[in-house]
Order: structure tokens, then sequence, then C-alpha cells
């Protein structure tokens, strides 16, 4: 099907929310991990969120050249057309964008599909992160607060992080402290700054205890209650029913199915999957290396074998490897089986 229109993709987040699950937002930085994200989310009856980061996009571009919104553009416009040959339905998003990244990469974009609507179609991207975790909250909502009516203008949404996840991703890093927990305050802040819904929709990245990557049990402490403390706080601040905010759950590998059913109560609609689904289809690389290694490369004089060490071979194998790993987080978070229904 084509990629979700913007009311589409409202939709599926209000289904999401409304039915108690969360869609697997799934990182991608080639075509090959495009469609791997496609098969898993067909093979598990499930829409879903495929998203780019700024060094994704710097992949997309070419490693050779700096022009990450052009990756960005080449990204979308792949996953725009195969996408109509798969039955689920897809939203596009650009994830963890710091504020020196801001003018090199979000807003040229912003501006790109502020031309398509102006020209009567839809926005290239259905949503837009902004990364502000690294400056002060006051500045990273000031920010989120100049950027909302563009994103309205275009009928986006654009997503905010509010609190800090820690470890490390495309060079966005943060300590493990007591920094990695928002706090009702900074809810309360942030709908002070850009409403609930009225200035434009915006789904909030609330942290709590979220790290990026992968760490031994112990190392992390996730606290999904928190989210429900924050929610009921604002509803009765603001007299909303329940669950007012768009949550969304960084840093989610390794945590535990109860930790992640947890924040999908408490209203998270959209999870994101990297580090798992990047182990998942280089594991499987590395398993058809290890076991075929004379065919995959030409030992001792021998010519190897082009069956196994064509692109491909190996890359159908870990294609499908990942794709299984997207079926799994589609489980986890309840988004399987609801596509189109």
């Amino acid at each position: 099907m084509p990629v979700a229109t913007p009311d589409q993709y409202a939709e599926m987040l209000d289904k999401a929310k409304s039915r108690g699950f969360a869609y697997p937002a799934i990182n991608v930085s080639s075509s090959s991990t495009i469609n791997s994200v496609l098969q898993g989310l067909t093979e598990a009856g499930s829409d879903g969120i495929i998203q780019v980061t700024t060094g994704g996009a710097d992949y997309f571009a070419g490693q050779s050249v700096k022009a990450r919104a052009s990756g960005a553009l080449a990204f979308a416009a792949f996953v725009t057309e195969v996408a109509k040959n798969y039955p689920i339905t897809v939203a596009l998003h650009t994830d963890h964008c710091p504020k020196d990244a801001l003018d090199g990469f979000v807003m040229p974009l912003i501006a790109a599909s502020e031309a398509e609507v102006k020209a009567g179609r839809n926005p290239i991207f259905q949503s837009h992160m902004w990364d502000g975790s690294a400056v002060p909250l006051a500045e990273n909502l000031e920010i989120a607060k100049e950027i909302l009516p563009r994103m309205k203008a275009i009928n986006a949404i654009l997503e905010v992080e509010i609190g800090v996840v820690g470890g490390e991703e495309d060079g966005v890093s943060h300590e493990i402290n007591e920094h990695l927990y928002t706090t009702l305050d900074d809810a309360i802040q942030t709908v002070e700054a850009l409403g609930l819904g009225d200035n434009g929709r915006y789904m909030a990245a609330l942290t709590f205890g979220n790290v990026h990557g992968v760490y031994k049990p112990g190392n992390v402490k996730l606290r999904p209650e928190l989210l429900k403390e924050i929610q009921d706080g604002i509803a009765a601040k603001y007299g909303t029913g329940p669950k007012p905010l768009d949550l969304v759950f960084h840093g989610g590998s390794g945590s535990t199915d109860e930790e992640i059913a947890t924040a999908v109560a408490n209203g998270v609609v959209k999870m994101n999957i990297d580090t798992d689904t990047q182990y998942a289809y280089s594991r499987s690389i590395a398993d058809t290396v290890l076991r075929n290694y004379d065919g995959f490369l030409k030992v001792d004089g021998e010519v190897g074998n082009k069956k196994i060490y064509d692109p491909r071979a190996w890359g159908k194998l870990a294609e499908t490897a990942m794709a299984a790993r997207v079926v799994e987080a589609t489980q986890q978070l309840g988004s399987a089986g609801h596509s189109g229904k």
C-alpha cells in the first residue's frame, strides 16, 4: 500500500492508543534494511513506522559526500515506491536531530514537504523528531515551539524528547544518571509551551531510565510506571481524558516484555528499534561467512562460490533474519494483526 497520508498516520496513532498497542519504529540505513522492515511488517500483519537518523541519512547519500538531507529524500523516495507492493501501511519519520543538525537535516526536509503540499500533494515525511535533550529544557521547548507551526501547516507530526536518553546513537550521547527520568514538571512545561494538540500534534519521548544500545542486566533501571504518573498529572491539571500525551519509547533494547507492556499501557504509541534489528541483520551475514568460508572467499587459489558471495544470496538471508526480529517487535508491542483493521 502507499505510504500513509497524514490522516492515515493520525488514525494509526489514535488506533494504537485506543486499542492499547504501539507501532515499531525501525531505523534503516539501506534499501536492503528497508525491504527487511516491509517483509517483517507484512509477515506480522502490522502497520509500522520506518525512520532514518542523521547518520543513516548520511549513509544513504553516500559515505564520501556530506548530503544528509539528500540521503533522507532518497530514503523516502525508495520507501514511497516499494511500499506500494506490500499490503501494510507505513509512515516515514526522521529520528534524533540535535540542534547542530537542524539546518542541514530537518529544516530542508520540512521545506521540501512544504513545496509538495503547496503543489497539492502530501508531505514527504509524516513526522520529524527534534532532539533537544542536550540543551536546557527552556531552549528545547522554544525551538519546538518554532518548528510546530510549520509542521501543523503541512499536516505532519513533531516528536520532541523531554528528558535524556542515556547511551549513544549517531553521535548523540548522554551519561546514565538521574537525568534519565522526566518529571511531571517537565511535562507541564511542555504542555504550556506546545499545547495539547491545538497548536499542532506532537509526540513526546518522555524518559524513564531509557538507554540507547545494549547493556548487561542491572545497568539500566527502567521505570515505565513513571509514564502513568505523568499522564495522570497532566490529565488532572488540564481536565483532559486519560493518557493525554502520545508517548514514544526510546532505547528499548533489552527491555522485558513486562516493561514494554507497562509503557504501552501508559500511552506509548511508538517504540524505536535499531540495535536489535542491526544485530539480527549482521548476525546472519556473519553466519553465512563463517559457515561458508571457502565459498565466500577465494581461499588457497580457489574461485569461491558465486552463489554464496553474491550479495543477493547473503542479503536475502540477512533481510529474512531482520524481518523475523521485526515480527517479534510487533508481537511485543501488540501491533501484529492490526493492519487495516
